[in-house]
Parts: C-alpha cells; structure tokens; sequence
C-alpha cells in the first residue's frame, strides 16, 4: 500500500495519529496493549524522524451499557467515566503509552463535533427518517439494542444466543426471530414497540468508499474483505438511539440520541481540538481541515473495519471533511495458542501485568511479533522469556554491562579518542535507514531482527578481540581500551534503532552516556574521547514466578468480579458476557446442591478488595471462611450475629485474599439493591435448607 516516503533528507511531514477508543466501562487488558503499543512505538519513530507527529486518542464514554452500569453502582454515569478515564491513563502511562492528548467522547468538543457533523449531513440530504419496531423491555421501560437480547437461535436452536446472529451456526437474523428471548437487563420477556429513527444514507457512497477503498488507504486484506460486503449490499445505518440513553441528543429532538458509534470517531477529531485548545502553535484546520496537507493515520483492531472504513469515511466525506490518510488494523492478542479467556485466568489487565512485570518487556516483545499485516498476535509465556532474556538482556544490554566496567575503572569513564573500527562502526550505523523503512511500514517483527543481527555482531567482535585477555598487559591495555569503548559505541547505536520500542531504557542509557539526545541521526558519529557514567544494571531477567504471579493475581480478580457482580457486564459496546437466565440443569444436579443455615460469627473487610466481606460462619461446630461480594449492600458490622444461608458442598477456591469455602446465597440487581437470605429466626446453625 501506498504511504509518503520516510528519507534522511525528505521535508518536515505533519502527522496526525490515533488509537482505537477504549471504552469506559472495563479495565485495559493486554488486547488493549498490542494497538497502543503499536501505535506508540511508530508515533515514538516519527518523533526521531524529525516530524511532527502527534498522538492523541480518548475513552469511549457513552452508550447503553455505561448507563447500567452507573446505575448499578448508583453514581452517575459521569462519575463512573471520570473514575474509569483516570485508571485507564495510569495503565497507559505505566506502559510508556506517550499520548499527546488523552480526552474523552463525553466532551463539549465532541459535542459540538457531532452536532455539527450531523446538520451539514441532514443539509445535504443523507439522513433518513422513518418508524421502526423494535424489542422493548417492559420492566426498565427502554428499547433493547440486538445484543441485549438472548434467546433461543432460529435456525439451530442454540441457547443463550444473542439477538442478531449465533455463535453456534453462524446464522443471522432479526430479533423478531429470536425464540423464547429475554432481557439481559431485566431478565423481561421483551414485548415490540414502535419508534422513529434516524438513518445515515450509506449507499449514497457506495462509488466514492469504492474508489476510496481500493485508494491505498488500506491494507490488501482488508480492501479484499470490504468487497465482500459492497457485494452484499450497503444497508442504511441507525445512528439514534431512543432514551433513556447516555450519550448526545440530537439536535431537534427531545429523547433521541446519537448511536455511540456515531460520535465515538469523532473522538478523534476532539481529542485534537483539545490539545489545540491548550497549545498556541497548532491549529485544528492545518491537520483536519478540507484543506489540510497532513497525514492521518488511525491504528484500530480487525474487529472494528467496518465501522472505519466505511461509515467513518462517508461521514466525514458527506460532511465536507477530509478523509484518513491510511487505515491500520491489526489482529486479535492470544494467550499460549488460545482467545483470552476469563475461565481459564488469560484474560490479564494492564494492572495485573504491572503489578509483577516490566511493561518493557511485553513492548519488546510485541514489537518482536508485529507485522503489517492483520494476523493475530500470540502471547506464549515460554516464547516471552526466552525472548525477552535471549535477547534484551543477553544480547543487547550484555554489550554495555560487559564494556563499561572496565572503562570506568581502568579508564575514569573516559572513551578512547578515536574509534578503532570505523568500517564496522559505519556499517551499523548505515543500518539504520533499512531499519526506518521497516518501522515506517510498521514491520517491528523484522526491524527487531535486524537489530539483533547486529547484536549478535558486535558481541561476537568483543569475543573475538578478548579485550579481558588484552587488558592484563600493560602493552595491550590501550588495545582493550579501544574494543571496549567500540562496544559501547556499538551499544549506543543498537538502543538509538530501539529507542521507539524502549523509551525508558533509552532514556537511562542517555543518562549512562552523558548524551543529549538519542533522535535517529545522532549516532552518525560515535563517541569519542567521550566521558560516560557509571553503568548501572539496565534489564533484568524475567523469571517464571513473576510470571505464575501475574496469572494468579488475574485469577483472583477474575474470581471476585464473578462474585461481586451483577449478572450484566460490559468491557465495551459488544456482546454482553452473561445473562439472568442461563442453561438448564437437571433435578438430580440440582439436589446435590447442600444448602446450610449458617450464622454470621465475624465480618469484616478485605484489604485491597473493592467489592469483597470476608465472612466467618458457624455451621453449628464448624467454621467456614467465605469471601463475599456484598461490600455496597452491607457493613460488616450490620452482619454479626445474624443468621444466612450458605452453599456448604461447593468446593473450596483460592483467591488472591485467601481460601473461599462456600457461598452465601444473595439476590438483587446489585448495588446497594443486594440481600443476603435470612432464615427464621427458629432456624440454627448448620440446618439442611430443603
């Protein structure tokens, strides 16, 4: 595909560049991770490049499952964006994520944004207006959106299929369709309501996303995918959304708001507006205008092509906006082979990584798999070690540990005076340029290869000079002197090819060579009689327990949200991840169940828990320890002595706070809208519950 060429000598470009929005309503895992990091280190490579090149991107903060979730924490939905955006930029800052700007959706400039968007459209004659049916849920009085709809499929018959198609055998249908479905908000059986909606006329574009498609703004397997669907058809998109709802009315309604996906790329655009808003030398018509020479680039998942490639560019051409300069998608993360996954503890937060280990290493690492292409990336924790220990810290900060010693000690810090090894010297350095042309194609996996070619290549130059052999006669001292001093000349140009994927290490490797800057042509010449400070152990090794560390914690946090929760839960606006009414089981499984009276003996909090009661129960002369997920309903103090009823046979768990042996039995929407059961006060402890 085509993008503007990258040269030592080519003119200053203006880059505008953007993330996927994350959305405020989960943590950021280590999907998450694979774009951000992605971005960051070609942003990072611009930046050395001498451009000007800007990052910005923001949290995703309206739609249906925000409202809910607000709701069941009973804050508003402006305190539970405000809480998650402050978590979401600690992740990012603790990965070395450089935005020049972090914003938010729910934003006066994204408002404005999206208001103004949509008039010059409804102007120009692509929206349409029309009466639809749709399910409603009759308990929460709201209209449900496919995906708050599980039932029974109506081809296969699968259960606990969603409302627009099933996973089971792929088919698609309309929710009118769906058997036996219910709410997953309320658990209702929906019942279907009319209601006027408002369409974006996608077809009208059909020729222009056509030319543009196949324009070089995207990569092959991604225009070949994308005429897939001009085949099938381009369907008029609604972009409403009927109250109550959290997000942006529409102008000239009363209870109709913007489709999330309607005003969350243009996220982007309001980041932007932003940052101009704070800095005096950029103007938002220089980089976004109909006018404007810049580039911009938006690194998004093979998840979301349709919304960017196809709505995202007709709005913004029905507008009278200028269209991306490229689209970059890439694929899903895997954990050892297999989708993330919460049964089985793969599902890792951000936070969990960066309790137990260096963010350097997974950017490494991921910078050691990324391609241009979108296939998925695998995270293989045995391929991570070896990776990360073979390489970062057996190759590269090998070179400086082994040669700055002696330097140091023998030599006051100071470099030889002139580099013994100019040809060897040249040859890294005139590496650089293919090494750029591999970034600037986001071709990290076989940048990283080349850089640890030379590595390999100037740890086997110290090898075979012996300088540890040279230095012990005082005749070949200076001989020593000049190999180490070429290692660390060596060094030098190795982390200037790296300092994209680490920028923390890069920045301490400044500090270690009392140099200014590492931008990408500042090693042209090395260091020479050049004074360096005293090296200090850059990378450690990782270790397999940091690693069975990070998993048990995520298992852990895994197994308290399970328990804390109300059955509806969202990380992004997408398929929920469980229902009220799940698959049947029979008597006999249900008799096994053992249902106990149990009497509360000791309540109290647990430290580092936000949801979780540690409770002691007496089963009359036996003790249970149980966490429970009733902390916003209950003060511990309120439950001693008090009687409940507890799943004595379930076996017992290991969390990160401790042992579970069993379960209180609870029900409600959540919140503080939560009850333990309480038996008759003639019941005693360790009754059988029948």
């Amino acid at each position: 595909m085509s993008t503007t060429s990258d040269t030592a000598a080519s003119a200053r470009r203006k880059i505008l560049v953007t993330s996927a929005l994350p959305y405020a309503n989960g943590a950021i895992h280590l999907g998450h991770m694979v774009e951000h990091i992605q971005t960051d280190i070609w942003v990072r490579f611009q930046k050395m490049r001498g451009h000007q090149c800007l990052y910005v991107c923001a949290d995703d903060a309206h739609g249906t499952p925000i409202m809910l979730r607000a709701e069941r924490e009973g804050i508003t939905p402006e305190e539970l964006i405000a809480r998650v955006k402050q978590e979401h930029e600690a992740d990012f800052a603790g990965f070395d994520i450089g935005f020049d700007n972090y914003h938010s959706t729910h934003s006066e400039e994204n408002r404005e944004l999206a208001e103004s968007i949509y008039l010059k459209l409804k102007e120009a004659g692509h929206i349409a207006v029309r009466t639809i049916r749709q399910a409603y849920d009759p308990v929460k009085n709201m209209f449900l959106p496919d995906r708050f709809l599980k039932g029974e499929c109506p081809r296969c018959g699968a259960r606990d299929q969603y409302g627009d198609n099933c996973e089971v055998c792929g088919a698609t249908y309309s929710t009118a369709e769906l058997k036996n479905a219910v709410s997953v908000v309320s658990g209702a059986t929906p019942i279907e309501k009319e209601s006027e909606h408002y369409f974006f006329k996608l077809p009208g574009f059909e020729a222009m996303l056509r030319a543009w498609t196949r324009g070089g703004h995207l990569q092959p397997e991604v225009a070949n995918k994308l005429d897939e669907w001009f085949e099938a058809g381009l369907q008029e998109w609604d972009i409403s959304r009927d109250a109550p709802y959290f997000g942006f009315r529409i102008p000239g309604t009363d209870d109709k708001y913007f489709y999330v996906w309607l005003d969350a790329p243009m996220g982007y655009f309001a980041s932007f507006k932003n940052l101009c808003a704070k800095r005096d030398d950029l103007d938002f018509d220089d980089f976004l205008g109909p006018d404007s020479d810049a580039e911009l680039y938006h690194f998004i998942g093979k998840d979301i092509i349709y919304f960017h490639a196809l709505f995202w560019p007709a709005i913004l051409h029905g507008a009278g906006l200028r269209t991306p300069t490229a689209i970059y998608a890439h694929g899903f993360l895997t954990v050892n082979g297999q989708k993330m996954s919460k049964s089985r503890g793969t599902f890792i937060n951000a936070r969990a990584y960066l309790d137990h280990l260096d963010p350097q290493y997974l950017r490494y690492y991921f910078a050691a798999k990324l391609t241009s292409r979108i296939d998925d990336l695998d995270l293989s924790f045995d391929d991570f070690i070896n990776r990360v220990n073979s390489d970062l810290v057996g190759k590269v900060v090998n070179i400086a540990s082994r040669c700055a010693g002696y330097i140091s000690k023998k030599c006051d810090g100071q470099l030889s005076a002139g580099c013994s090894e100019p040809e060897l010297y040249r040859r890294f350095v005139a590496a650089g340029e293919q090494i750029a042309g591999l970034y600037e194609q986001r071709e990290f996996s076989h940048a990283m290869r080349e850089i640890m070619a030379l590595a390999d290549i100037a740890n086997q130059y110290i090898d075979e000079q012996k300088p540890w052999v040279l230095a012990k006669s005082e005749d070949t001292a200076q001989q020593a002197r000049d190999v180490y001093s070429t290692g660390i000349n060596l060094f030098r140009v190795l982390m200037t090819w790296l300092k994209p994927v680490l920028p923390k290490m890069a920045g301490e490797v400044q500090d270690f060579l009392n140099i200014g800057s590492m931008d990408w042509h500042d090693c042209d010449q090395p260091l020479t009689n050049h004074r360096i400070d005293t090296f200090k152990p850059l990378m450690t090794r990782v270790e397999q327990d940091r690693i069975d560390a990070m998993l048990e914690q995520t298992r852990s946090e895994l197994a308290e949200h399970a328990a804390a929760e109300a059955p509806m839960e969202t990380t992004e606006p997408g398929p929920l991840q469980a229902d009220p009414i799940g698959e049947t089981i029979s008597f006999d499984d249900f008799a096994k169940v053992d249902l106990r009276i149990a009497r509360i003996e000791k309540a109290e909090h647990v430290e580092g828990a936000k949801k979780l009661l540690r409770l002691t129960l007496d089963l009359g002369g036996e003790t249970r320890n149980v966490f429970a997920g009733i902390k916003s309903a209950y003060a511990p103090e309120d439950l001693e002595g008090k009687l409940t009823v507890m799943v004595a046979n379930l076996a017992p768990r290991k969390m990160r706070f401790g042992v579970s042996e069993g379960m209180v039995l609870a029900a409600g929407p959540g919140g503080e809208d939560l009850w333990i059961l309480h038996p008759d006060e003639g019941a005693q402890p360790g009754m059988r519950v029948k």
